[in-house]
C-alpha cells in the first residue's frame, strides 16, 4: 500500500486555534500497572499535575464517577498547584441542583482567575446513574442537561433576581447569582447519542466525542455544526476529540510498545482490576458501542488510529490509540485538525511518563506545524516526512493474519 499523500492548501475547515486537554490523576495506578491504592496520592498527584503545565498542556479534565474523588475539590486543588492550566470539571446534573452548581463553578472560577470550565455529563449507563439515585431514561437525562444549561447562564448574568418552573427544576426568586470572574464559563458537553448532538449543536460551547476514522469524525461534526445552525448560532461549538497516544523513537518501537501494552491492558481488565466495576456486557452509550463496530471492522484506520485498544477493554472510555514515532502521531493529530477538532485530548496509558513524553516529543510538533501554516499558509515538512510507512506495512500484516 503506497503512503497517503496531501494537499499543500491548507483546509478553511482548519481552527487557527488549537489547545491541549489530559487528563488529571490523582495516584499512580494505570491500565498497565494497576496498584492498590487509598484513592488519592497527594505527592504524586502534585507531580502529575505540575508535569501538565511543564509539558505545555492548556486544559485538564477532572472526572467524575460514582466511586472517585469529588471533581469540584480536585479542580480547585489544580488551579492552586498551577498558574496556567485551566481546569474542567466534570458534573453529572443528577448530583448536584444547577443553582449550586453554577456557585460552585463561579468559585472555582474567581479562584483561578478566570480559567474554570464545566464537562456535563449527561449518563450513559442506566446502571452507574442509579447508584447515585437518578432513574430517568437517557433521552430524559439529555433533556435534562438541556435546561440545566440554561439555568446555569441565567445564574451567571442575570443580574437580578429571576423564578423559574420547567420540567426538571423550580425554584422561586433566585439571584443575582455568584458571578465569575470574567466573562461566560465554558459548558462543555459529550456523547454521540441523538440527544447528545442535538443538545450539543443547540447550546454547548464545546462539543466532545471520542476519536474515530477521519471521515467519520468529519460527518459527526458537520452534523453538529449543523443542528448549531439551524438554531441560530453563529458561534459554532469548538470539537474536542480524544486519543491515547503510544509513541516511541520510530513507527516500529511503538508498535512493538502497543502490541506489548494490549496485553497488559486486556490482562488488567481480565482480572476486573483497575477500575472496580467491568461490565462485559454490551454497552449502553452510543460512543462505546461505535468503538467496538469500529473496532470489529479493522484494528487500523488512517494513518495511526489503533481499535484494538478499545477491543479488549470493552470500550470502556476514551480507549482509541494512535500509534507511531511522535512524527506519525502528529501528523495523525493534525489530520483531525483539518477536520475541524480545535480541542485535542491526549493522555497516555502510562500516565505519567506519557505526559511528559508528550510535552517534550508530541505538542512541539504540532504546534510548530500549525505556527508555520499560520504563517505561510501552506504546510511544512512534518507530514512529508513523517508519512506512517510502519502503519502500511501493519496493514498488510493483519491482513495476511500474521499482525
Amino acid at each position: 500500500m503506497s503512503a497517503p499523500t496531501f494537499d499543500q492548501t491548507i483546509p478553511q475547515t482548519a481552527s487557527p486555534t488549537v489547545e491541549f486537554i489530559s487528563l488529571s490523576h490523582l495516584n499512580p495506578s494505570t491500565e498497565l500497572n494497576p496498584i492498590p491504592t487509598r484513592g488519592i496520592d497527594l505527592a504524586f498527584f502534585r507531580r502529575y499535575v505540575r508535569s501538565l503545565e511543564d509539558a505545555g498542556f492548556d486544559y485538564t479534565l477532572l472526572p467524575y464517577g460514582s466511586n472517585g474523588a469529588d471533581s469540584f475539590v480536585v479542580a480547585s486543588a489544580v488551579g492552586q498547584l498551577t498558574e496556567r492550566i485551566k481546569p474542567i470539571v466534570a458534573l453529572r446534573p443528577n448530583t448536584t441542583f444547577p443553582l449550586v452548581a453554577a456557585q460552585k463553578v463561579a468559585t472555582l472560577d474567581q479562584l483561578t482567575e478566570g480559567r474554570a470550565v464545566v464537562h456535563l455529563i449527561s449518563g450513559g449507563n442506566d446502571a452507574e446513574q442509579a447508584r447515585q439515585g437518578d432513574y430517568l431514561p437517557k433521552d430524559q437525562r439529555y433533556a435534562r442537561t438541556s435546561e440545566y444549561i440554561d439555568l446555569l447562564r441565567r445564574a451567571w448574568t442575570e443580574p437580578a433576581p429571576f423564578s423559574h418552573a420547567g420540567e426538571f427544576y423550580r425554584f422561586d426568586d433566585f439571584g443575582p447569582g455568584f458571578a465569575p470572574y470574567g466573562g461566560p464559563i465554558p459548558i462543555s458537553i459529550g456523547g454521540q447519542s441523538d440527544a447528545a448532538f442535538q443538545v450539543g449543536g443547540e447550546k454547548a460551547d464545546i462539543f466532545s466525542f471520542w476519536a474515530e476514522p477521519l471521515d467519520d469524525v468529519r460527518s459527526e461534526i458537520d452534523r453538529v455544526n449543523g443542528i448549531a445552525r439551524a438554531a441560530g448560532r453563529t458561534t459554532l461549538p469548538r470539537i474536542w476529540v480524544t486519543f491515547r497516544p503510544i509513541i516511541a523513537q520510530t513507527d516500529e518501537l511503538a508498535w512493538r510498545k502497543a502490541h506489548e501494552y494490549v496485553s497488559r491492558i486486556g490482562a488488567t481488565f481480565d482480572h476486573g482490576q483497575f477500575h472496580r466495576r467491568i461490565d462485559r456486557n454490551a454497552p449502553q452509550n452510543v460512543g462505546s458501542q461505535r468503538a467496538l463496530q469500529f473496532a470489529e471492522q479493522s484494528e487500523l484506520y488512517d494513518r495511526a488510529l489503533w481499535t484494538k485498544t478499545a477491543a479488549v477493554t470493552n470500550g470502556t472510555g476514551a480507549a482509541t490509540a494512535l500509534v507511531g514515532s511522535p512524527e506519525t502521531v502528529a501528523a495523525a493529530i493534525l489530520d483531525y485538525i483539518d477536520r475541524g477538532a480545535s480541542l485535542v485530548s491526549i493522555r497516555g496509558y502510562d500516565t505519567l511518563n506519557d505526559a511528559v513524553d508528550y510535552g517534550r516529543y508530541l505538542l512541539p510538533l504540532v504546534r510548530q506545524e500549525l505556527a508555520h501554516r499560520e504563517a505561510t499558509g501552506q504546510r511544512g515538512s512534518l507530514q512529508a516526512t513523517a508519512l506512517g510507512n510502519y502503519a502500511d506495512e501493519y496493514r498488510q500484516l493483519a491482513t495476511a493474519g500474521r499482525a
